[in-house]
């Protein structure tokens, strides 16, 4: 029986032959946002919200920091300077 994530679930640590698939729906448009429409770039949390679709204010950038703060916790992300995001590993 597969495991589908879901919202809320557990944020998994990275390792060797994980995918993003592993993730909730939320973390996985995070992941996606910042290897394919990033480029590779680096993304404050600002961007990172309007990216996904989300207003621009104050509660939404914090709701998608913490997020990708989480993920920086677990290696699926790097933060290189304080709320500027980069994916850390390719896919797996």
């Amino acid at each position: 029986m597969v495991k589908v994530p879901v919202a809320g679930s557990v944020v998994p640590h990275w390792r060797e032959g994980l995918s993003v698939e592993a993730l909730a729906p939320d973390y996985q448009r995070l992941v996606g946002l910042l290897e394919a429409e990033a480029g590779g770039r680096r993304l404050r949390a600002a961007e990172l919200a309007g990216g996904l679709g989300l207003e621009v204010v104050p509660v939404k950038v914090e709701g998608t920091r913490t997020k990708a703060k989480r993920l920086v916790e677990r290696s699926w992300l790097a933060e290189e300077r304080p709320a500027v995001f980069i994916r850390r590993r390719a896919a797996g």
